[in-house]
């Protein structure tokens, strides 16, 4: 009757006990749950986040230290984390203690993200290929709330270049409503300016609607951790030469006959 979807009702009335569902104080919850930018797990246990460092530093990927964990710990839940979360704080905004870690990780070898088919060690890029996008959060790894745009907040990006390079301008498209924002690029489509625009552009919408950034892998999102930083919304990139794969930005660009 409330048109919304069931996954939504579930949530609010998650956030009582059962039988006992009030307004104010699911909103509150519900607020509570928004701010930002959040504590992370990592950053508030050290046993955790020490388990973790050792285990990455011994070439373990997120989704081995994950299951690990569960197993090595079967008793202490405190010592569980997802391979999400190992995603998200290392990759995407490390800060503090837990950056120095991540760097001294990094110098050991440790093998960097670019989705489950593509682990390759820094400075030796599978395909024989130099310049890739340092510290790319592969698709695969975005949000399933995306997926289903039951929930609003997920955008989709591209550029739109003119005629000879010239001129640009950058489209973001969000998932569920398919409202367009333009980012107006003045003088260049360099990494810079794309990031410039785009947090000018995000920095004004509401917490909830900067939930995730998807683009492809053009050198203009280079400085995706700086827009990640300043708008607090983490950026995805998809496969390569995958258009289908940002489908709503696409289709918007398309012509009309």
């Amino acid at each position: 009757m409330l048109g919304r979807h069931r996954c939504t009702i579930g949530r609010e009335l998650a956030r009582c006990p059962v039988g006992r569902y009030r307004a104010m104080a699911a909103n509150g919850q519900a607020t509570h749950a928004r701010a930002r930018p959040k504590p992370r797990k990592l950053e508030l246990r050290a046993a955790l986040r020490g388990e973790v460092m050792t285990r990455l530093a011994h070439h373990h990927s997120p989704e081995q230290v994950a299951r690990r964990l569960r197993r090595d710990f079967p008793n202490q839940p405190e010592m569980w984390v997802s391979h999400e979360t190992i995603y998200q704080a290392l990759y995407v905004n490390p800060r503090g203690e837990l950056a120095r870690e991540v760097r001294a990780a990094i110098r050991h070898g440790k093998v960097l993200r670019y989705g489950r088919e593509h682990r390759h060690h820094q400075g030796r890029p599978a395909d024989g290929r130099t310049g890739r996008i340092p510290g790319m959060v592969n698709i695969s790894e975005r949000p399933a709330e995306a997926a289903d745009r039951a929930v609003p907040g997920h955008w989709e990006g591209d550029l739109i270049i003119g005629a000879a390079g010239k001129s640009a301008i950058g489209t973001t498209v969000e998932r569920t409503t398919g409202f367009l924002l333009l980012e107006h690029l003045v003088g260049d489509h360099t990494a810079a300016t794309v990031a410039a625009a785009i947090t000018t552009t995000f920095t004004d919408l509401p917490q909830h609607l900067r939930r995730s950034l998807t683009w492809d892998q053009g050198k203009e999102m280079a400085l995706h951790a700086q827009v990640a930083t300043t708008t607090g919304m983490p950026v995805f990139f998809a496969d390569p030469h995958s258009p289908w794969r940002r489908g709503t930005n696409e289709n918007n660009q398309r012509p009309d006959p």
